[in-house]
């Protein structure tokens, strides 16, 4: 009869076909492994880089063939097959169990052989009715509540594979696997599936609140740095400021009528060649005078990186000899056509620096030393990191920790990586970039999601709110969009500016508060010297215009509240944007509710998402009082009030009580005048 034994706290079993690891990790939490044939290894990449502090677990192996581990809030038994339970330990409550795909079929866990060691992984549970999960990343499908969908944990513009979700049952699992797969949420069964990996690698928690399971993931897989103080403020950009000057004017004229600006945003081709990591001198003749100005009207500069390298550029050749390019299995380094300065619409083969190599790493982040940090940038805007390209290629990369397949899903994680320790390097203990790819731990490394190249329209918003607390049960605190959307939107049209209003407003209350689109006129081609339309809060006519102004002032009242936030997700993994339930656990309607959010414990925001409305419905969740920010009257929690959303404003409620109320006093007055 095979047996589990018990070595050094660590369930241990060995058949002919199987090794299975099963280890506490942290005080609530456990790590399975297991892998065909032979034991796991415990160098594949992943999030989980040390084992987690703290528990005390009780490790028992019985001589039935069972086992059974006992570590604070999670208990997980396992029967003499191998399969496993995990239980809520006060109560036994079942939380999650493996599931066999038939009757005949001992085990959850199967493995088919692909070659060269790697196999085709799946991990089965069991399904519960009336179960919700959220987290698993960024996807716009629209929904909260994942359950019933399929997520493919593929890296892409405006899709970011997160593989960690949680479960209104208590419980939060990563899939600790950076391969290509999916996840199938299905009534009947979830099914977890890597297409090209080494073994199953899962982690479990068990939490009493949201709080709770938040925390141990943090605890896993990285607590985010502090918040730098600059970034809390307004960010604004455009697809893009072609020149020095032209950026600058904009900054001058910020100033010039008196309204916040924390960043300026420095977009691409702002360099002479793909992979230069610097200011073209022609368009850019002195960035070092033109960041000191910036900081005199007190702003930051925060500059475009992308991963993509031209040959001809000044790192290429370098990237190139030392092998710290991404290969091909066809042969040769990875490329994709992209547009190159006097090519025109002739695109040229970009190759990508291989960010899975420790020395590519540091060769990228000595260019960015030299060439930005060194004038005083220390933004960085890390654009295209998935990185960007059609899935048929991401297939065929070859990176120095594995194939594609294998690992690609870890490349915008470590290109963060690379500018939070070159930052750290240089005594910066709050990195943050702006980046559009993540994965499991991206946050220990200051990342700021933002959702990527999305439509500009109501329905796109609608879709961003529920993206983005996903993001937030993701374990990513900073997460923003571009407000107004990205593709297109005509300043002068009055149903866009209806859409760039309401959109403001929401960004007024989004983690970091960000301007930015492609607006009409578009230039008319993909390509190096393209530029679109204004796209600055004075662009969007007289009926707009005091309407963000009045926004973009109470973004700066707001600030020092989002520094507290900053604190409290540094220190416990709390997303900054939270569902309700997060802070309402006990309230069973709070659970439902998937277009409203809390900004912090005490804010909550009912973003309008539908042309021409001018009012909405808010729920108020149970367990506090709520005050109208627009009036001044208080609601009983545990109620819907059907609420004025005139075009200047949407619905706000502070908690009783809550010192940040006073941000709201000349907003209040405002909306008296309305």
């Amino acid at each position: 009869m095979t047996v589990f034994t018990a070595q050094g706290g660590v369930l241990e079993r060995r058949t002919p076909h199987e090794v299975l690891l099963i280890e506490p990790w942290g005080p609530h939490s456990v790590r399975v492994r297991a892998r065909a044939g032979q034991a796991p290894d415990d160098t594949l990449p992943g999030a989980l880089d040390v084992p987690a502090a703290g528990a005390a677990a009780t490790v028992t192996a019985h001589a039935d063939g069972s086992a059974r581990i006992v570590n604070g809030r999670l208990t997980v038994e396992a029967d003499k097959d191998g399969s496993l339970r995990f239980l809520h330990t006060a109560t036994g409550r079942e939380l999650l169990s493996d599931k066999r795909p038939y009757q005949a079929c001992p085990q959850a866990r199967s493995y088919a052989p692909l070659g060269h060691g790697a196999h085709r992984i799946e991990q089965r549970f069991e399904a519960y009715d009336g179960e919700r999960i959220h987290g698993l990343g960024q996807h716009l499908h629209g929904y909260f509540d994942q359950k019933g969908l399929v997520i493919d944990l593929v890296q892409g513009n405006t899709v970011v594979a997160i593989p960690f979700l949680h479960s209104s049952r208590g419980y939060g699992l990563l899939w600790n696997n950076p391969a290509m797969g999916r996840v199938e949420l299905g009534r009947d069964a979830t099914r977890w599936v890597a297409d090209s990996a080494h073994q199953i690698d899962y982690w479990i928690t068990a939490g009493d609140t949201p709080a709770h399971i938040m925390e141990a993931y943090a605890d896993a897989t990285g607590h985010p740095p502090l918040l730098p103080e600059w970034a809390a403020g307004f960010w604004q950009s455009k697809l893009r400021y072609r020149t020095q000057d032209e950026l600058l004017a904009v900054a001058r004229e910020y100033k010039d009528r008196g309204l916040p600006l924390s960043v300026m945003v420095c977009d691409f081709f702002h360099w002479t060649h793909m992979g230069d990591w610097d200011f073209d001198p022609t368009d850019w003749p002195a960035p070092d005078a033109m960041i000191k100005e910036l900081e005199s009207l007190g702003v930051k500069l925060a500059v475009s990186v992308w991963p993509t390298v031209e040959p001809g550029s000044r790192n290429h050749d370098t990237l190139h000899n030392a092998g710290l390019l991404v290969g091909d299995s066809h042969g040769g380094p990875l490329t994709f056509p992209w547009p190159a300065r006097g090519h025109g619409t002739d695109y040229q083969p970009m190759a990508y620096i291989d960010t899975t190599h420790p020395a590519a790493r540091s060769h990228l982040w000595q260019q960015l030393s030299e060439h930005y940090h060194s004038l005083g940038v220390s933004a960085f805007w890390l654009d295209a990191s998935e990185p960007d390209m059609p899935l048929e290629l991401a297939a065929r990369a070859l990176y120095s920790t594995g194939p594609g397949t294998q690992v690609g899903n870890l490349y915008g994680k470590l290109i963060a990586r690379a500018v939070a320790e070159g930052l750290d390097e240089a005594g910066d203990e709050r990195p943050l970039s702006l980046v559009r790819s993540a994965w499991a731990g991206s946050q220990r490394y200051g990342a700021a999601l933002w959702s990527g190249d999305i439509q500009p329209t109501f329905e796109s918003l609608a879709q961003q709110i529920r993206a983005g607390l996903n993001v937030a049960m993701s374990g990513i605190p900073w997460w923003n969009t571009d407000i107004g959307g990205f593709l297109g939107g005509d300043p002068t049209d009055p149903a866009y500016q209806e859409v760039l209003v309401r959109w403001f407003q929401y960004g007024t209350f989004s983690p970091l508060m960000r301007l930015h689109g492609d607006r009409v006129p578009n230039h008319p081609t993909f390509s190096a010297d393209m530029t679109g339309g204004p796209n600055e809060v004075w662009s969007y006519g007289e009926q707009a215009y005091p309407i963000l102004t009045t926004h973009l002032r109470l973004r700066e009242r707001l600030r020092p509240y989002l520094l507290e936030i900053s604190e409290q997700a540094h220190r416990t993994g709390a997303p900054v944007m939270r569902p309700l339930f997060f802070g309402f656990p006990e309230d069973t309607r709070a659970w439902t509710v998937d277009d409203q959010f809390l900004l912090g414990p005490d804010i909550l925001v009912a973003p309008v998402t539908e042309a021409g409305a001018r009012g909405r419905t808010v729920y108020l969740p149970a367990g506090a009082r709520w005050t109208d920010t627009a009036t001044g009257e208080l609601h009983e929690g545990g109620t819907a009030v059907d609420t004025p959303a005139p075009l200047e404003r949407i619905p706000v409620f502070v908690r009783e009580g809550a010192a940040v109320s006073d941000a709201f006093t000349d907003f209040r007055a405002g909306a008296a005048r309305v």
